[in-house]
């Protein structure tokens, strides 16, 4: 494996789930790489911070607009452990993302459930990178949840 390949950087958004897996959050996980190098690193937090903005793509989005010092992530890709929400869609379209990158598909809340495309024209999108251990971690983070409440 390239050590700067979709599936590293993809790895690295996976062991942020895992830290929000590990204290009660939806396990969602999120870098930003910039030339090649990993400049922000974020994971669920809306429990934590009781803000139900603080999704990771925004923290992480927040993290690297910090870090560069400009609010346009241009020349950036988000790597994000599963499709981005509307508003997390519609903030990088604000931020005129370069490119995101999905590992597992939301069909229930994903920004593709919308017929129009709501990130920025010229933002590239590759989806599938390590889909199935990103469901498999959201899908018994769900079955976890749902047991308890019974």
């Amino acid at each position: 494996m390239d050590v700067f390949s979709d599936e590293y950087f993809m790895r690295e958004a996976l062991k942020e789930a895992h830290k929000a897996l590990a204290i009660g959050e939806v396990p969602v996980g999120a870098v930003v790489v910039s030339n090649n190098r990993i400049i922000a690193r974020a994971h669920n937090q809306t429990e934590k911070l009781t803000d139900a903005t603080a999704h990771a793509e925004m923290l992480a989005a927040t993290a690297a607009s910090n870090y560069l010092g400009s609010k346009y992530l241009d020349e950036c890709a988000l790597y994000v452990t599963l499709e981005p929400c509307v508003m997390c869609a519609g903030a990088l379209n604000w931020v005129q993302l370069q490119r995101l990158v999905f590992g597992a598909s939301d069909p229930q809340r994903g920004y593709r459930l919308l017929n129009g495309n709501v990130l920025h024209p010229r933002t590239e999108v590759t989806e599938g990178i390590s889909a199935q251990e990103a469901k498999d971690l959201i899908d018994s983070f769900f079955r976890r949840i749902r047991g308890k409440q019974r």
